[in-house]
């Protein structure tokens, strides 16, 4: 049976082809060279250093390139690693496909993109409607390809939609819950809220920042997106429904340190930027728990304020979970 990346146990030895998912080259407490790498194929990432780099290793081994990977798997503080023993660079005529070493959302594209639309149906007001469908049209394709990250959270194909619908399921808790709540505006917000990450990055393979995500973020370019829309759908610039929905767009961070050019004044908006951060957390606590031995503490997260978090000895819940990345 063909065995991915992850499939081998410690102590393994490996030559398989996977992609360069990662690449930073660094120096030892001596100044010596070496890559920081990770490697990933459909069956998640795993890190190794390539050691005695020079500028032309980094050169040749960058981000987005397909190697044929000769090492072992090892462990290293409790975390899994690949001891490398060469690397070579695929060419295009070995007739390899990116798509084949990016690791996708736990659930499928059609399924997400079914649940989402339900939600619009929701979506009462007919101006965050219009916009929301727009949009969501618009931007089809990335926005079911893209990831929601490059590291941090939902770094993987469909990430985005896979926290759009995460969210959208805890703002429906919510909603249900607290009867003041504007469930078309807060639905609206979920959907639209990082969509401007179509933009701001590359795509799923070795995901980068684009030109227009470092300069604007993600948060200024789906603002330029609404009022786009809002343009060719005839929407009333001065509307109180479009400012409302462009508050929960621009506010969505929470915090100035965040990134946030306004700090929530809705109510609504208040709980976008809290089920944000919410899932952004279970998702990148749960992800460094799926890649720790039971008991034994994760690296440190840095989206955590580099904090580490246990994993139980016994922990079935967890067992159960989609595995994320």
């Amino acid at each position: 049976m063909y065995k991915r990346l992850l499939d081998y146990n410690d102590g393994e030895e490996l030559e398989l082809v996977v992609l360069i998912k990662n690449s930073q080259l660094r120096h030892t407490k001596k100044g010596k060279l070496y890559l920081a790498m990770s490697f990933s194929d459909s069956s998640g990432e795993i890190r190794g250093n390539f050691w005695d780099a020079n500028d032309q290793d980094a050169a040749t081994f960058n981000a987005g390139t397909i190697v044929e990977l000769d090492g072992k798997r090892e462990e290293y503080q409790g975390q899994p690693q690949i001891k490398i023993y060469s690397l070579r660079v695929v060419g295009p005529e070995e007739g390899y496909d990116l798509r084949q070493f990016i690791k996708s959302a736990p659930e499928k594209i059609v399924d997400m993109k079914e649940e989402i639309n339900q939600y619009v149906f929701e979506i009462l007001n007919p101006t965050w409607n219009r916009i929301v469908r727009f949009l969501l049209k618009k931007w089809d394709k990335r926005f079911f390809e893209f990831p929601a990250g490059k590291s941090n959270h939902h770094a993987v194909r469909g990430g985005l939609a896979y926290h759009t619908v995460s969210m959208l399921r805890d703002a429906k808790g919510l909603a249900d819950n607290y009867s003041q709540i504007n469930r078309s505006l807060l639905y609206a917000g979920c959907i639209l809220h990082d969509m401007g990450k179509v933009l701001e990055l590359t795509g799923p393979a070795a995901t980068q920042y684009t030109t227009e995500g470092n300069l604007i973020g993600h948060l200024v370019l789906i603002d330029e997106q609404i009022m786009l829309a809002a343009q060719q759908l005839k929407i009333d610039l001065e509307s109180e429904d479009l400012l409302l929905l462009r508050h929960m767009v621009l506010s969505h961070h929470g915090k100035f340190e965040y990134g946030s050019p306004k700090l929530p004044a809705l109510l609504e908006a208040e709980l976008l930027h809290r089920i944000d951060d919410l899932d952004a957390s279970v998702y990148a606590i749960t992800n460094a728990l799926q890649h720790t031995r039971p008991g034994n503490f994760t690296d440190n997260i840095m989206s955590q304020g580099g904090r580490k978090f246990y994993r139980p000895k016994t922990d079935e819940s967890l067992g159960k979970a989609h595995k994320l990345e």
